[in-house]
């Protein structure tokens, strides 16, 4: 058997040889992406793995594959809109991701960014800046006299609840499915309005599909209170970033923390020092003091880069020599 991963990086190196020796398979490394134009990289191997922020959205990629006898594509990521769903399925490719890597990961940067806001290190790290040490005028919060809600209480979020619930914090949800070994740690809400009323700290922990893209719109930001933070490490359109922006702006809430954004693939993982940033959004939060941005670094811990490297490979076998993983998505 022999599988190729494309946008492969030097940190999954040492995570990629040590499943090849587990597992006694070939696995060619590509540094690029997968395209239209390289596709037929491809050719002469069983499977491929890929993790990129590229869309694959050009029918000859996916018929280029089937032509090569290839039966899938595994993702090294949890996300899989990326792919053309219904163009896969019109070319007999089985679609895999990692469903949860590592959920600690996202979950302690998500905790940490929380605690950051409410201690308004953005603001006080600007004035540190400039020299100005003062910090009257800037009294902190509690977590343990905070109500944290979260919205979709999966495997990241449910970590999420756990860890802000060892702090003291009231964790509320809202979530279409209620799990029951989650009730000792989180009081669940009939509905997303119900948290984002109640809610001082709002965690999204959705998956991004055409019922979540801008799930958190005008309306529901103006649900939330105004001394209320919103955190996103989930997908970047599940925010609707110009109704954000106005929030900030005038003063609807409190601040944010977002590790992903719409089109974050164009800067994100990108060194632009020195150039003139051509996203206007992503200029406005960056100049905002109650924002805190990180470049979708949720998911990078060594114990998450490992798992990633090993559901993926591990469900390109699957499909290879069974025709099914646990970890198919449709």
């Amino acid at each position: 058997m022999k599988l190729m991963m494309f946008s492969i990086r030097e940190d999954e190196r040492p995570a990629l040889k040590a499943w090849e020796e587990r597992n006694g398979v070939e696995v060619t490394p590509v540094t690029d992406p997968l395209t239209s134009e390289n596709v037929q990289l491809a050719e002469g191997y069983d499977g491929i793995c890929i993790q990129q922020r590229v869309d694959l959205t050009e029918e000859t990629i996916y018929e280029q594959l089937e032509q090569f006898g290839i039966k899938q594509i595994a993702l090294r990521t949890a996300g899989y809109d990326i792919i053309d769903l219904a163009l896969a399925k019109k070319h007999h490719l089985k679609i895999t991701n990692v469903p949860a890597y590592s959920p600690t990961s996202v979950a302690e940067l998500v905790v940490m960014q929380a605690l950051r806001l409410i201690r308004n290190n953005p603001i006080l790290e600007e004035n540190q800046s400039r020299g100005d040490f003062r910090w009257v005028g800037l009294i902190a919060k509690e977590i343990n006299t905070l109500t944290v809600g979260i919205i979709g209480a999966g495997k990241i979020g449910g970590t999420a609840a756990r860890l802000f619930h060892a702090l003291g914090a009231t964790v509320i949800a809202y979530d279409p499915v209620q799990r029951t070994e989650m009730q000792d740690i989180l009081t669940y809400e009939p509905s997303q309005k119900a948290v984002l009323e109640k809610a001082d700290i709002v965690s999204l922990h959705v998956p991004l599909d055409e019922t979540t893209t801008h799930l958190i719109d005008e309306a529901a930001l103006n649900q939330m209170k105004s001394d209320a933070y919103i955190i996103n490490a989930a997908r970047g359109p599940v925010v609707d970033v110009p109704a954000l922006i106005q929030a900030l702006e005038q003063n609807k809430i409190a601040g944010a923390a977002l590790d992903t954004l719409p089109n974050e693939q164009h800067f994100f993982n990108h060194d632009l020092s020195g150039k003139d940033l051509s996203d206007e959004k992503l200029k406005k939060l960056m100049n905002m003091n109650n924002v805190l941005i990180t470049p979708h670094i949720g998911f990078y811990t060594t114990v998450a880069v490992q798992n990633m490297v090993d559901s993926a490979l591990g469900s390109a076998m699957d499909i290879i020599q069974s025709g099914q993983s646990d970890n198919e998505v449709s």
